[in-house]
């Protein structure tokens, strides 16, 4: 048996291990938690387990030991839920801390992303000529034949053909060299009158710092009754005005092109000295910007579009070309590398 002062000794010695080990967990209260059940859980707490005790406790004690327990868990449960809610505050004010905003720095800079200056190029162009009534036609990058040379008018002989400027894929197969392919599709296609602008990728064995052995072109086609260089030409002045601003003009000279005859060469003033003389213009006030001219007969009778009530004008321009010019990009790799330091400058 058991004496009452003996289990009075038991609970007090209980309460002093509580205090002391409060002190250690008073700023987790995870381990506050777990603390508090090791003393009060029904099946495993150390308080709980005195009430086993009850058997060996003399009867007219037993009553006075269960309240003497049930103090001490009362007890218990003040301690520890005083010592809970000053963790929590704890808890709480350095969580405040750490979310704490000071509203008198300066905010974080958000980076915003732009286009690519080739992307913001091509859709220019196109918002220019659709404004000006053409429609858009995307052809595939691998072409045949026919298709990239003998329906151009570009003889068998003729260098383009040759294996180190054109990337063949089989004998009769390559990666289309000119977005001009897409001219007869088109025509193969569609009776005049057609208006079209063909932009998309093209290749050529060609490296160097104004070439690219891939790159973005632009292939413009007006086939109609009665067409002539006079339409080529206003439609052009009014493409360079609202690229590159509205003092700027056209002039046409004398080339060769297998598909086109006439062919030009078409230059715009200079917009950078306005036609003076500068370093871009390399002191002539004109710089060279695209190749075209009135479509060829034979190509229209490739095509089986009549070439005698029919005529029309080509032309085709680098959209890295057009970029480089009106960003002031002096190196073509550099639109291909995604520098930002680059596409940084670049913004309309």
């Amino acid at each position: 048996m058991k004496d009452l002062s003996e289990l009075q000794g038991q609970i007090d010695s209980i309460k002093a291990e509580i205090r002391e080990k409060a002190e250690s967990v008073a700023r987790n209260s995870k381990d506050l938690y777990e603390m508090r059940k090791s003393f009060l859980d029904s099946k495993q707490g150390k308080l709980s387990a005195l009430m086993k005790e009850m058997a060996q406790v003399p009867g007219d004690q037993k009553a006075s030991f269960g309240k003497a327990v049930n103090e001490a868990k009362q007890w218990a449960l003040g301690f520890f839920e005083d010592i809970d809610k000053k963790v929590r505050e704890q808890e709480l004010k350095l969580r405040y801390e750490s979310e704490k905003i000071d509203i008198s720095m300066p905010a974080k800079k958000k980076e915003c992303g732009n286009l690519h200056p080739i992307t913001t190029v091509r859709n220019q162009l196109i918002d220019i000529f659709t404004g000006m009534g053409f429609s858009v036609y995307e052809g595939t990058e691998i072409e045949n034949d026919f298709y990239n040379f003998t329906a151009l008018n570009t003889p068998q002989d003729h260098p383009a053909r040759d294996m180190q400027d054109t990337f063949y894929l089989s004998p009769e197969f390559l990666l289309r060299t000119q977005t001009s392919a897409g001219q007869i599709h088109v025509m193969e296609s569609t009776k005049p009158p057609i208006k079209i602008v063909s932009p998309g990728k093209v290749f050529r064995s060609d490296d160097d710092a104004t070439h690219s052995p891939m790159f973005s072109q632009m292939e413009g086609l007006v086939v109609d009754e009665g067409i002539t260089l006079c339409d080529l030409k206003g439609s052009l002045d009014m493409f360079v005005k609202q690229i590159f601003g509205e003092q700027t003009t056209t002039r046409l000279r004398p080339s060769y092109f297998p598909f086109t005859e006439p062919s030009v060469e078409v230059d715009v003033s200079c917009f950078e000295c306005g036609g003076k003389g500068c370093k871009l213009c390399k002191g002539t006030g004109w710089i060279e910007v695209l190749g075209a001219g009135v479509v060829n007969k034979k190509v229209l009778e490739n095509c089986g579009i009549d070439s005698e009530k029919y005529s029309g004008f080509a032309f085709g321009l680098g959209l890295e070309r057009i970029a480089m010019l009106k960003y002031g990009i002096n190196n073509i790799k550099m639109l291909f590398e995604s520098d930002l330091r680059v596409l940084e400058q670049i913004d309309d």
